[in-house]
């Protein structure tokens, strides 16, 4: 019999706030995280505006010393990580660290660090580029770092899978948890991109929204007006046990993790298939490991980064997989608010997807205000709505055509068993 997987921890930090109950109000208060990048002279770039982290001292949390030795992304991603560790209430004297894991993964890595030490080449030569530059750098080193913290040598891994890092690293440690190769794993995602460089390229790729003079209003996913996505940054970490183990010490159960589908567009480097084939072949995968019916679904989070192919192929891949029940199901899209944190998107969306079940309340996919003909479902525009619900889909999709979805349902004691 292979192990039920729970959720037993939360921890992020993001444009919303660093704690998740200060994140979760926000969130479904309809607040936007999105303002004008100031962290750096924007003048000359197309896109100006995006999903700043605020208040994280990472110094006061760290330290001087071990915060200089990690890259923005990391720092990030080290307290997520704490905070999950700390709500779960796991007992690191009592914790079998040899059968716990860490599945925490980055698109871009440390680009700040990589910036910066480029600067330091080319100002004052090759002797003053630090020697941590490449450690620091790579996207591994979150997955290290954290699995350093808290002394975890049980399998470790930096899944790169664009924007589906989140869920690809999620959905990887539940099928290891499931089948009793560990029993816990910190999995999740980080990113700091929102620099000079990858604003440049992005806005130069005519990916960004220019909406520069309405922050606030420039992520709108589903609306006809969408122009591109607002780059952000930040962490999402959850604890996932084995419920045997999460039973033995009495732990509080969030949620569980019943299913996850996995695909490759096979499509464009860039562009998402416009049929939406592999979101389809994902969603569907993840559906059936978690044994659930397209028509027992209560709430989708889409990925819905607010481009204009992006959007419409979801939707469309959304409506061949429901069919006429497509129409039926609540569809959000968290990005409107905290705009597209990139590898940090999917834990962070998975955290806000687990508060909905918790709460009943479904966040809103704010800025809807015109009607796109082809996105044509119900995207809870603009407020909140209270819904009972049991299951829960979230999607999540990546440069080069990756697709990651997982399938979390609230935690029934007898509900199944696989």
């Amino acid at each position: 019999m292979m192990e039920r997987v729970v959720i037993t921890g939360l921890g992020l930090v993001s444009p919303l706030g660093n704690e998740v109950d200060t994140f979760w109000k926000a969130l479904i208060k309809g607040e936007s995280g999105i303002t004008n990048i100031d962290t750096f002279d924007t003048n000359g770039y197309k896109a100006k505006i995006g999903g700043i982290v605020r208040d994280f001292d990472a110094e006061a949390r760290f330290g001087r010393k071990e915060t200089r030795r990690m890259d923005r992304f990391c720092q990030f991603a080290v307290a997520a990580a704490e905070d999950a560790m700390r709500d779960s209430a796991l007992d690191l004297a009592q914790l079998n660290l040899e059968r716990t894991g860490v599945y925490v993964g980055s698109g871009i890595g440390g680009i700040q660090t990589l910036m910066q030490q480029k600067d330091m080449l080319n100002t004052r030569g090759p002797e003053r580029v630090s020697p941590l530059l490449v450690p620091m750098m790579i996207s591994n080193m979150a997955a290290a770092m954290i699995s350093i913290r808290f002394g975890a040598t049980g399998p470790a891994m930096s899944p790169v899978t664009a924007c589906s890092i989140g869920n690809t690293a999620i959905g990887e440690a539940f099928r290891l948890i499931r089948a009793g190769g560990a029993d816990v794993v910190i999995a999740g995602g980080a990113e700091a991109a929102v620099t000079e460089i990858a604003m440049a390229s992005f806005g130069n790729a005519t990916a960004l929204s220019t909406r520069n003079d309405d922050p606030t209003g420039a992520s709108r996913p589903f609306d006809a007006g969408r122009d591109g996505f607002v780059m952000a940054e930040g962490a999402g970490i959850l604890i996932l046990e084995s419920l045997t183990h999460a039973k033995a010490r009495n732990a509080r159960i969030y949620a569980e993790v019943t299913g996850y589908g996995a695909s490759s567009d096979a499509y464009h480097m860039v562009a998402t298939h416009p049929q939406g084939t592999g979101a389809y072949q994902a969603m569907k995968l993840a559906l059936n490991e978690a044994g659930v019916k397209p028509e027992d679904v209560d709430v989708i989070s889409a990925h819905a980064t607010s481009t204009e192919v992006g959007d419409r192929s979801e939707t469309e891949a959304i409506k061949r997989l429901f069919g006429d029940m497509a129409y039926q199901i609540p569809v959000t899209a968290n990005k409107s608010m905290l705009g597209h944190m990139l590898g940090a998107a999917g834990g962070v969306e998975a955290i806000a997807l687990i508060k909905s079940l918790q709460t009943g309340i479904i966040p809103p996919t704010i800025n809807q205000e015109q009607k796109d003909a082809v996105c044509d479902l119900d995207y809870v525009p603009n407020h909140a709505r209270h819904v009972n619900m049991q299951i829960g889909m979230s999607n999540s999709f990546g440069f080069g055509g990756h697709n990651a979805v997982i399938v979390i349902q609230k935690y029934e004691v007898d509900s199944f068993s696989y």
